[in-house]
């Protein structure tokens, strides 16, 4: 595949040991081009978030090598691999993860204040991490005082704030309701689009898989469908609540 960035070869994963292991990945091989937005489904245990997880060098893989720009991720030591996460991949996770007794501005500053850039740096690239999301007028309030979608778009904010070249999404829009989801996915897909940010997004909703070029299907930890959709624009599905 051209300019493959992530590329995951025979790769397997359990957790536990003996009879009672419970295999999430098995024998899974996988490419990923540069630019490509990749949806991924499956059943809950189908090994959707483990796959994230090896990705972003979370977890290692008992067999099989995963390769994020051409670096064998089980070959990098731990500086190394908070270094790769640090500047190379942003991470979105369902439940937000903000930290409740910062402000907006500081739970979006936070990684870069370990990027080694000055304090003027750190404060542009702040605000233009949160002008890409379209937060604007709430640095100083908390998380607790934000909407879901909000929230949502500062996490996002957060992921985007070092410029990484790989944005991983678990499930970032399953606690939001269907407009405020649909804003998110725009948002993620903006990203993809118009700066060339490679993609891989864990969901089970299968409207949001619509706006992947590429949808992958998980089952007990391998791949059993891969399915290229064309770019087009999904139309939002009528909520009859």
């Amino acid at each position: 595949m051209k300019d493959t960035v992530i590329e995951l070869l025979g790769v397997s994963k359990a957790y536990g040991s003996g009879p009672q292991a419970i295999k999430a990945l098995e024998n899974l091989s996988l490419q990923v081009a540069k630019g490509e937005f990749v949806s991924v489904m499956g059943p809950s245990g189908s090994g959707k978030t483990t796959l994230l997880n090896l990705i972003a060098g979370l977890d290692v893989p008992e067999g099989g090598r995963v390769m994020v720009n051409g670096r064998n991720l089980s070959e990098l030591r731990d500086h190394q691999l908070a270094d790769l996460r640090l500047r190379t991949i942003g991470f979105i996770f369902q439940t937000f993860n903000l930290l409740p007794a910062l402000t907006v501005e500081r739970n979006v500053r936070w990684p870069l204040d370990f990027s080694g850039l000055s304090r003027g740096e750190v404060r542009r690239c702040t605000a233009e991490a949160l002008r890409r999301v379209g937060i604007t007028n709430s640095e100083q309030r908390y998380p607790g005082e934000l909407s879901g979608g909000e929230q949502q778009r500062v996490a996002i904010a957060r992921a985007v704030a070092t410029n990484p070249s790989i944005l991983l999404a678990d499930e970032p829009t399953g606690n939001l309701d269907s407009v405020t989801g649909r804003s998110i996915l725009d948002l993620m897909r903006g990203l993809n689009r118009s700066e060339g940010v490679t993609v891989i997004m864990v969901t089970h909703n299968s409207f949001a898989a619509t706006y992947g070029d590429r949808t992958l299907v998980l089952q007990d930890g391998r791949i059993t469908s891969d399915l290229h959709t064309p770019r087009a624009m999904p139309e939002m599905p009528v909520d009859h609540q």
